[in-house]
């Protein structure tokens, strides 16, 4: 009787085991034949990266097999419509090319496709030390700080324009691979027609110095500038001018020594010792 019943168990056993392996087979089929037959697109991408301002020929494109549910909006299935387009970001070797990093069609190569419509850009000279010592890159935002007198004649320090986009520096308009600090002599900086003036007006009466900023830092600052005195620690009160006494119209009568008459003959007076 035991051993009848430890036969039955073996033969559920293979049978269970049986069953378990089929639905695993099963399974895997059909995943691989999911994978098989999943629908793919053609999308255009780049085949190597291509900097900002830079124009499209084919040897810059290739068309790869995409998949259908992972659509990219603005993207292209053929490489005809792209070339001699022109980027106006940097774009990375397999990156997908999409028309919102496309200059319009027709424009021309160069720094011009960079600037935002509505925007200018302006060329400033600057320094060493103004330049931050070569670590201004393109894309990174900078501040613009200039020394000038002010109306009473005192030098000050200020922030004029904030949050500005350094569009090129130097020829460069954009980041090389081999990213290091170099010293220029001009940085273009991307601002408003409005910003353009101010900045104009601030290279004409002072100098002006580039202060870097952190690429996420957006907090506006307000500062009422920094002048010598205040550098210095001293007081920065102004000294008040003393007021000169008004004219009396009627000056007292001045009083003269006992003893003494004034002659007066014609135009002409004299003080004499009545001793």
């Amino acid at each position: 009787m035991a051993k009848n019943r430890a036969v039955i168990l073996l033969i559920l056993s293979l049978i269970i085991s049986a069953v378990a392996i089929w639905a695993a087979v099963q399974w895997v089929n059909r995943q691989v034949e999911k994978r098989t037959t999943t629908h793919t697109v053609k999308l255009v991408v780049a085949s190597t990266n291509i900097i900002a301002g830079g124009r499209l020929s084919p040897e810059l494109l290739k068309v790869v097999d995409w998949p259908a549910e992972n659509h990219v909006a603005g993207s292209f299935s053929e490489t005809q419509p792209l070339l001699n387009r022109i980027t106006n970001v940097s774009i990375s070797a397999g990156e997908p090319l999409l028309e919102q990093k496309l200059a319009p069609v027709g424009s021309k190569a160069g720094l011009s496709a960079l600037i935002t419509p509505g925007m200018r850009a302006v060329s400033v000279h600057v320094n060493d030390v103004a330049g931050v010592s070569g670590f201004a890159l393109p894309g990174n935002h900078v501040d613009v700080m200039v020394n000038v007198q002010d109306d009473q004649g005192r030098m000050v320090s200020k922030i004029v324009l904030q949050q500005i986009t350094v569009l090129a520096v130097a020829q460069d308009a954009a980041v090389k691979d081999d990213v290091k600090a170099k010293v220029v002599s001009t940085v273009t900086l991307e601002v408003t027609p409005q910003q353009a003036e101010k900045l104009d007006l601030a290279r004409s009466v002072g100098s002006l110095s580039l202060v870097l900023l952190n690429q996420v830092d957006k907090t506006p600052v307000a500062t009422s500038g920094v002048r010598k005195a205040e550098l210095l620690g001293q007081d920065v009160r102004v000294a008040q001018t003393p007021e000169k006494p008004a004219a009396n119209a009627n000056p007292a009568p001045v009083s003269r020594a006992a003893g003494t008459i004034e002659v007066i003959r014609g135009t002409t007076h004299a003080t004499v010792s009545s001793h």
